[in-house]
């Protein structure tokens, strides 16, 4: 049995607990535990990835307690996780002890689920009130942690501003949570940093470091933080995952694979996951093995149900990633096939669109390409957004002449304080030798938008110099 970085769980009690189970599953025998112990024993599974397990112990929990509140608790938070907010309705009305705090936060997560996060703050605030003066504290915990778990940062700093401050490892680690979260990053990190100092083997904690290190693109930290979680736990799937990345960011495609395959092993069927390493795959020029994991990527999505929520949120770059790795490959009717899939999927219809007319361009069929890119700019809600994807898909298929003049019509069309486009511009201006349109416009990029201008022109430009000095730095050495 591994270290999970939970403290019950890591437990002599539950070690014994969880090896009287499974000696009684192995061996056929009857199994004598109450539902809540075999709902701990779910959560067990479910953290290490053993889903099939998870469900068999909770069906048995349910089994012996119809009723019972932790059961139930857990397959409202599997619908939930599903997007099914009308099964994870259905097990809370089985609940048979509505007294239950948990019930109560059943019912909220429910309620955030659906789009009630004001309701549900209002309603909770009307609770504390009539709560007994000794209560309050944890039930204040309690919410801001359910606000914080389900990205109500605002809401989860101003309850968990309204407590008293506690110096225990679990009042810090929410409190730094939600301070990151909520963009001080400085102090989450001391928090965090803090925690680390008082236990310097709880894996939750270096990895939910790396992270913070991961969203402040910090890479190398990052790295060096996921490791330590690592030599706790070699299994540990959040470390496995953000060294992976940060490899992956910083273009260590060797490396990054590695890790996305030991990340797999545990955690097989993550799209995000197989995105990536796909990617990893065909930069090193294993192509056939990287297309093997993006269309894995895609099936997993494709059989996802049809909600605006319930498909991944990955999805859009798992089909782009995909037909552009089927058409490198000489693959281009397979890259048609498999765009025509998202046709009935949940995702940025005018993206794939826009990829479909990329597509047959780059083959070739110039008439179906241009009927594609009228098509991506005809439904988009924002057509000056989809003349800009159009350009650079034109750009990107070497037709630089035809590029520029779409971006014309795309700053004659777009808002006076639009700042994207305006690298690529200065791109086909370098190209096509307009010296002093190039000026003009990388000094537009460098000031408007230098994320845009890094990606796009960084390749003219030394690694270390920032995107803002690219104009002084053009001028300067003219």
């Amino acid at each position: 049995m591994k270290k999970t970085g939970d403290e019950y769980f890591d437990s002599d009690e539950f070690r014994e607990l969880l090896t009287t189970y499974e000696e009684a599953v192995g061996t056929g025998q009857p199994v004598f535990l109450d539902a809540d112990e075999l709902s701990e024993i779910a959560d067990y599974y479910q953290m290490n990835g053993r889903a099939e397990e998870a469900s068999e112990a909770i069906d048995m929990a349910l089994s012996l307690s119809p009723g019972s509140i932790m059961p139930l608790t857990y397959k409202i938070h599997e619908a939930l996780y599903n997007h099914k907010v009308d099964e994870a309705e259905d097990y809370l009305s089985q609940i048979i002890d509505t007294s239950d705090p948990d019930y109560l936060y059943d019912k909220v997560e429910i309620m955030l689920a659906k789009g009630q996060a004001d309701a549900a703050d209002k309603m909770l605030q009307e609770l504390l009130e009539e709560l007994p003066e000794e209560e309050k504290q944890d039930f204040i915990v309690d919410i801001a942690n359910i606000f914080q778990e389900n990205n109500h940062n605002q809401k989860a700093l101003a309850w968990i501003e309204r407590a008293h401050a506690e110096d225990t490892a679990d009042f810090k680690e929410l409190r730094g949570r939600i301070l990151f979260d909520m963009g001080n990053h400085e102090e989450g990190t001391r928090l965090f940093n803090e925690l680390i100092d008082q236990d310097p083997f709880c894996k939750r904690y270096w990895s939910t470091l790396a992270s913070m290190h991961f969203i402040k693109e910090e890479y190398d930290d990052a790295i060096q933080s996921s490791e330590y979680a690592l030599a706790i736990d070699p299994q540990d799937a959040e470390g496995l995952i953000i060294k992976a990345n940060a490899l992956f960011k910083l273009e260590n495609f060797e490396k990054a694979a590695e890790f996305y395959k030991r990340y797999e092993e545990v955690i097989p069927n993550d799209d995000f996951a197989l995105l990536h390493y796909g990617t990893c795959l065909c930069n090193l020029g294993r192509t056939d093995e990287g297309i093997d994991k993006l269309r894995h990527a895609a099936s997993l999505v494709k059989s996802a149900p049809y909600t605006e929520k319930a498909q991944s949120p990955y999805i859009n770059d798992i089909y782009e990633e995909l037909a552009f790795r089927l058409l490198d490959s000489g693959l281009a009717d397979e890259a048609l096939a498999c765009l025509d899939q998202t046709d009935t999927l949940s995702c940025d219809h005018v993206l794939m669109t826009t990829v479909k007319g990329h597509v047959l361009l780059a083959s070739n069929r110039t008439v179906e390409a241009e009927e594609m890119y009228r098509q991506a700019i005809a439904m988009s809600e924002n057509p000056a957004d989809a003349f800009l994807r159009v350009a650079v898909s034109i750009y990107d298929n070497h037709y630089v002449k035809a590029a520029y003049r779409m971006l014309e019509t795309y700053f004659r069309i777009s808002s006076p304080d639009n700042n994207d486009g305006y690298a690529y511009m200065a791109l086909c201006c370098y190209d096509l030798k307009r010296q002093k349109e190039f000026l003009k416009y990388l000094k537009e990029a460098c000031r408007r938008n230098p994320q845009e201008c890094k990606l796009v022109l960084g390749h003219l430009f030394p690694d270390e110099l920032s995107p803002e000095d690219y104009f002084d730095y053009i001028v300067g050495n003219s």
